[in-house]
């Protein structure tokens, strides 16, 4: 069992690490993971001083709690790669390097990955996802258990990690890449307003900024409880945060070829029931979302997320679902039928 502080992408903000400092001394915490991209910022290529600071206070910080986790980002390992990337900085690349070799200095090895295990749970920068391992990893079962695994990709390089499903580049927030396994998954790399807690995904980006270095979100760190595979605020104690049932209202739910119930207004305050088949999924920049579903041979348009009453997922290459009691004998071919979320 352990309690874990969880300190999200620096991105050249220093007092990161005194924040945290203030909050650790008001509570214990059995671990500490850090999930990286200490570099780079908007407009701060040339700060080189800021570069500097902000590997100084990671080095501090490291040294007093020499029992952390360090999971590089993508921002990070750029510099050790000469990958070219959003941010990257060439006068900065020499302070980067050695930054990055003081706080292996600070660390135990195994303190420092792509990706940490404690439990059940997995901390890296972005999130194992089931692409990742079958394409680079389709044998690993073969070879030993999950732990095995997680050396292996702790030993990749850039020709495994510089892609977009990686452990330092996916982004299954999206709801387009299927997490790995059936594992909690910790990770930073895309920005939120606040803590988004789907599925067994937790994403803490909260502490980045716009280019005109106003904050995305709410800057609050959490707690894991690996045990329990519950989490909450630092500032709210021990007060386990609670998920709201996203079932239906989240538009990462939804694919296309989804059977789905839906109702259509008829006049005001009264409805039409409708089934069908998801065709297309619209995502606005406003953040409004909804769904266009073939009902028949009419495809109805626009429908909003809570007018959606049921969805069924409908799997590819006949990975299928029990449909309710009232679809058995919808329009449709289910040729395979298993229980599923």
């Amino acid at each position: 069992m352990a309690k874990v502080f969880v300190i999200p992408d620096i991105h050249l903000k220093p007092w990161i690490f005194d924040k945290a400092e203030e909050w650790l001394s008001k509570n214990e915490y059995d671990q500490i993971v850090c999930l990286g991209d200490i570099a780079d910022d908007w407009n701060q290529g040339l700060n080189i001083g800021l570069y500097r600071k902000t590997f100084s206070a990671l080095t501090s910080f490291a040294k007093n709690h020499p029992n952390m986790l360090f999971c590089y980002g993508n921002h990070d390992v750029s510099y050790m790669w000469e990958a070219l990337e959003t941010g990257y900085s060439d006068a900065a690349r020499e302070s980067v390097l050695y930054g990055l070799d003081t706080l292996k200095l600070a660390l135990p090895p195994e303190n420092i990955a792509f990706i940490h295990r404690i439990d059940n749970v997995l901390f890296s920068h972005s999130g194992l996802t089931e692409l990742f391992v079958s394409h680079f990893f389709p044998d690993w079962q073969e070879k030993g258990d999950f732990n095995d695994l997680i050396k292996r990709i702790n030993a990749s390089g850039k020709t495994e990690m510089w892609c977009d499903v990686s452990p330092i580049w996916a982004r299954p927030q999206d709801g387009d890449l299927e997490l790995y396994g059936s594992f909690m998954q910790i990770v930073g790399h895309t920005p939120v307003k606040k803590t988004d807690h789907f599925g067994n995904l937790l994403t803490v980006d909260n502490f980045s900024t716009y280019h005109d270095s106003t904050p995305i979100g709410d800057q609050r760190f959490v707690w894991v409880d690996t045990t329990f595979r519950q989490w909450g605020f630092v500032d709210n104690g021990d007060m386990p945060e609670t998920s709201a049932n996203n079932r239906i209202s989240d538009i990462r739910n939804y694919r296309t070829g989804d059977w789905v119930l839906f109702r259509i207004s008829k006049s005001e305050g009264e409805y039409e029931y409708r089934e069908g088949i998801v065709e297309i999924i619209d995502r606005y920049p406003d953040g409004f979302s909804s769904i266009d579903v073939m009902c028949k041979n009419i495809l109805y348009k626009h429908i909003p997320l809570a007018d959606v009453l049921d969805r069924i997922r409908v799997g590819i290459d006949g990975d299928s679902c029990v449909l309710p009691p009232r679809w058995e004998s919808s329009p449709g071919k289910i040729m395979e039928r298993k229980s599923c979320d």
